[in-house]
């Protein structure tokens, strides 16, 4: 079974990337000097200000006119700022079923088109600022995005706030466990953070989606990625992701945004032990919440003892030292000085070109994330690993050979059984 017909969408693609990434061979293959031409690929390659869709519909000829207006549909209605075609889209590029993910993919391959000619009439610069929040339970993460999202809109921004829920095959993701009353049934993940953001919820410059991940961490990375370009094609400016708790889907979110801000709470001690060190390394800015009443001599505490912290760890940035500020949700005290301190990052990061480099680094994350996550999948479902691999999980559990061995006998199988 060949490549073509285990991963179609990627064949898809990468026939369409070549179209804009040959000018080399197109020099090579059409020297005067040599016989032939090859007429064909020149003529492609000096069309290549030829629009997306055109150069799309050569590779997407099996589509039915159904699908081929589901996507017209799809796509006019996202990039005329819809949120009916935004949620639609996100459901699309959230399925499990093969067909639709090639229609997901091709309806991405149209807004990464025009998200381009968007950043190339914005002087080369991004059209969003994408930024992740982080935190241990009862930081105040829904409060804290209610109240920036509300100023941000009110100065004319569009906000746009994808909510990641590690979802549970079993029992359903973290957020069932803070919310008990609104359940999604699809997938067991809650749209709890809409029941906490009301006012948010109904601002018509605002956008609310919990994205569900079915358990694997790929899931944040692709789901949450791809959600996070829709929502750039609809216009939304501001992408702010926010996990819950304080654990892997962290890392991959940091990997996706391009400010990570650890929100804490005033406490101390033991109640902050469970935030890892590598989520502190990742933070660009770390914010105290809560700073209000009884609690602002703690949190000024909190705020003195990671400054000291963060002059310890490893620098992520050339240009950009890590802060640590207060703000009260309640009260609005230090909000607007935050996205201040925000915009200065962006700013920084721009200026010296690293959010550039950044983003092209965090492409190649997701690449070698969804290659593996493909990789595995296509791994357990190879009939001959199929059927070996529960006499080797038996000799394994039992003692008889080591799980190392075992995996290169089925690494050889998968191998040399085609």
């Amino acid at each position: 079974m060949g490549p073509t017909r285990v991963f179609p969408v990627l064949h898809r693609v990468v026939a369409l990337s070549s179209i804009r990434s040959t000018t080399a061979l197109r020099h090579s293959l059409c020297k005067p000097a040599g016989k032939l031409c090859y007429a064909s690929l020149c003529t492609l390659q000096q069309t290549r200000s030829a629009s997306t869709e055109t150069a799309l519909s050569h590779h997407i000829s099996d589509l039915t006119d159904l699908e081929k207006r589901l996507l017209t549909k799809l796509y006019d209605g996202l990039i005329g700022g819809q949120r009916a075609a935004l949620a639609e889209s996100i459901t699309l590029v959230e399925t499990q079923h093969p067909r639709k993910k090639e229609l997901a993919q091709v309806l991405l391959q149209r807004v990464l088109a025009f998200r381009q000619e968007q950043e190339k009439r914005n002087g080369g610069n991004p059209v969003a600022f994408r930024v992740g929040l982080s935190g241990p339970p009862g930081a105040g993460k829904s409060s804290f995005i209610e109240v920036i999202g509300k100023m941000l809109t009110g100065r004319g921004h569009k906000v746009s706030v994808l909510a990641v829920d590690p979802s549970s095959c079993t029992t359903g993701g973290e957020q069932t466990l803070r919310y008990q009353k609104v359940l999604l049934p699809e997938d067991g993940s809650l749209m709890g953070d809409k029941t906490r953001m009301t006012e948010l919820s109904r601002d018509m410059s605002a956008y609310i989606r919990p994205s569900p991940t079915s358990g694997t961490l790929g899931g944040v990375t692709r789901t949450t990625n791809e959600a996070i370009v829709l929502c750039e094609g609809a216009g939304y400016d501001i992408v702010l992701v926010e996990t819950v708790g304080v654990g892997q889907s962290e890392f991959a979110v940091a990997d996706m945004v391009d400010m990570f801000v650890l929100l804490i709470p005033p406490a101390g001690g033991d109640e902050l032990q469970g935030i890892k060190r590598g989520i502190i390394e990742m933070a660009d800015l770390v914010v105290v919440t809560k700073s209000d009443g009884e609690l602002v001599v703690p949190a000024r505490r909190i705020q003195a003892e990671y400054t000291s912290a963060l002059k310890l760890l490893r620098k992520k940035s050339k240009v950009w030292k890590p802060k640590v500020v207060r703000i009260s949700s309640q009260t609005g005290q230090g909000v607007p000085e935050l996205w201040d301190t925000m915009l200065q990052f962006r700013d920084a990061m721009l200026s010296s070109g690293e959010l550039r480099v950044r983003r092209q680094t965090q492409q190649k994350v997701w690449l070698w994330n969804l290659i593996q996550e493909n990789a595995v999948r296509h791994f357990q479902q190879h009939p001959a690993v199929h059927a070996e691999l529960p006499e080797l999980e038996r000799r394994v559990t039992s003692g008889d050979i080591s799980p190392g061995l075992a995996a290169d006998l089925l690494l050889k199988v998968f191998s040399t059984v085609q």
